[in-house]
């Protein structure tokens, strides 16, 4: 009996939905039939829409005609050109007023196995590795703004205490001038980068190696 009351409702349900589309087809069909040509009010004009790049090109075409095209392109030269040799100061850092000393360890937690062409595992998941164990600072780091005086001589002291063995890096100041200046490569932090994962906060400061660590004197 209960297998008969669920075919009887489904059959039910079908028949509603049935009857519900055919509603609403009747229901469109007159408005269909009821369709018919109004004939035009007013003036009629065609849909024209302009050509973006034609339209582009000859605000080009004027620009340059005009010599503003030509100014735009040395402004953008010229702009190009101060980024270039004076790049962006490193905002978080300031001259030292009380020297500090501390380390900084390499070490890293490989997260994910290093394998070889073939595929094979050459250093498994958690592994600690030390760059220091590898490869040897050659040369110690001098961080420091070439904006003031007092840092650029410190930096030809401690060029000539360690024989050139300094590779100068800048916070601030143009690097171009000071190569020129000294006759050096002279690199730049851009945006911080080193200092912040040295956890620099004053320059001048001058990195060492001592061992598996780095030493990092921040100093007058």
């Amino acid at each position: 009996m209960r297998s008969f009351d669920v075919r009887t409702h489904c059959v039910v349900r079908v028949l509603r939905i049935c009857a519900a589309v055919l509603t609403g087809v009747t229901l469109l069909v007159p408005v269909t039939a009821a369709a018919q040509d109004l004939g035009v009010i007013g003036p009629v004009y065609p849909i024209a829409e302009p050509n973006l790049l034609e339209a582009i090109l000859a605000r080009l075409r004027e620009a340059e005609a005009s010599g503003a095209l030509s100014k735009l392109q040395r402004e953008a030269r010229s702009n190009a050109k101060r980024e270039i040799e004076h790049p962006a100061a490193v905002a978080t850092l300031t001259k030292t007023t009380r020297p500090r000393s501390f380390h900084y360890d390499p070490t890293i937690v490989v997260p994910y196995p290093i394998t070889d062409a073939e595929g094979r595992v050459i250093v498994s998941p958690g592994t600690q590795v030390n760059p220091l164990d590898t490869v040897s600072l050659s040369k110690h780091l001098l961080f420091f703004d070439a904006r003031d005086a007092a840092q650029i001589e410190r930096a030809r002291q401690l060029l000539d205490r360690h024989h050139g063995k300094v590779k100068l890096i800048l916070t601030g100041g143009s690097y171009l001038d000071l190569a020129r200046k000294w006759k050096l490569p002279v690199y730049y932090d851009q945006q911080g980068a080193l200092t912040g994962k040295l956890r620099i906060r004053q320059v001048p400061a001058l990195v060492s190696q001592e061992g598996r660590r780095l030493r990092i004197d921040e100093i007058l």
